[in-house]
């Protein structure tokens, strides 16, 4: 099959195009298997329903609709590659990570399949839930053992359907002892209860299977170039003036001499370090921490700031400051600070 002519195009050319128009399917791609391996896995617990699955432009399960929405941006390497370049990582780009969201979002179509809303004891294990969106910001606690940790971000603890979503999606897990791994933990309650629930619910075909509808969710009737600038605005935050005292602590003020080197030079050589090692022990996304690197840079420039050339103590500094603004972020939604 030869590939569509869209795949040939520049980036500049490529974001023209309707996302709608570049007739993805996830038939024939390298999701396929990875779906049957999913319908694998349920088959394997006795489940038989199976959630349709479709190409969205994010990850998600519509309220009340029991199918799982996958990233467009998935079916395609050169899609992949647009994704990575713009927002610097591709959610659920490796098998294992597809996997792991997957099974969170089956969980989400088995809730809506089953109406597990209803059941007095789901209530009392996880909660109320309600038609409310789980919050893109939430105060979790790291430690916590009243819930599983699958995701990142703790996402269990954003929202009661996300903590059945999560509970679940670790009781599916193949070869995942999850009796020994909770062991001791009040987690281990939560999944003995979806054990005895998705027993219960074995060889059972589901009472609320609603018509899809292409027509209510067509989420990708438009351009790339727009749908790129609708996500990079919702990961952006503006940068304050309000770190301009933060800045001149961490690095010295004043003309450039012998010995010293400009902040933002600085700053620049060690980026990539810097935003590897934030994201793996923030779990902050890339695109982020990339665009607040950004802005400390331009304002370290604007500020004539510099930084001795060999100072050990200064690398500490700047990853532990740097690190309290993306903690800031991920507890309240801001990097600027409240006093």
């Amino acid at each position: 099959m030869e590939p569509p002519e869209w795949v040939n195009l520049n980036d500049d050319e490529l974001l023209e195009k309707r996302i709608s128009q570049l007739g993805l399917k996830l038939e024939g791609t390298e999701l396929q298997p990875l779906i049957h391996q999913l319908y694998d896995e349920l088959s394997q617990k006795g489940l038989l329903f199976h959630p349709p699955c479709h190409v969205g432009d994010e990850w998600f399960v519509p309220v009340g609709i029991p199918a799982i929405f996958i990233p467009f941006f998935l079916t395609h390497e050169r899609l992949r590659k647009l994704e990575r370049k713009i927002i610097l990582e591709v959610e659920g780009e490796t098998p294992e990570w597809f996997m792991r969201l997957m099974r969170h979002e089956t969980a989400h179509a088995f809730f809506y399949a089953f109406q597990l809303q209803k059941r007095t004891k789901w209530r009392r294990i996880f909660g109320n839930t309600s038609t409310e969106e789980t919050p893109q910001f939430y105060r979790p606690q790291p430690y916590s053992h009243s819930y599983v940790v699958h995701l990142d971000d703790w996402y269990a603890q954003s929202h009661p359907d996300e903590d059945f979503a999560e509970t679940f999606a670790v009781w599916l897990t193949p070869g995942l002892d999850w009796r020994e791994r909770y062991k001791g933990w009040k987690a281990l309650q939560k999944l003995e209860y979806v054990d005895e629930l998705m027993r219960s619910l074995a060889g059972k075909t589901p009472p609320h299977q609603p018509a899809y509808r292409v027509a209510e969710y067509d989420c990708l009737n438009v351009k790339l170039k727009t749908y790129y600038a609708r996500k990079r605005k919702l990961f952006e935050d503006v940068y304050p003036d309000f770190y301009d005292n933060d800045l001149k602590q961490i690095f010295a003020a004043g003309p450039e001499v012998a010995g010293r080197l400009p902040a933002s030079k600085y700053l620049r050589q060690r980026r990539r370090q810097l935003m590897d090692s934030i994201c793996q022990w923030t779990n902050e996304k890339r695109f982020r921490v990339n665009k607040l690197l950004t802005r400390l840079i331009e304002r370290c420039d604007q500020l004539g700031l510099h930084v001795q050339a060999e100072d050990a103590s200064q690398n500490l500094q700047v990853s532990a400051y740097l690190t309290t603004l993306v903690m800031n972020h991920l507890f309240t939604g801001k990097f600027k600070r409240t006093k």
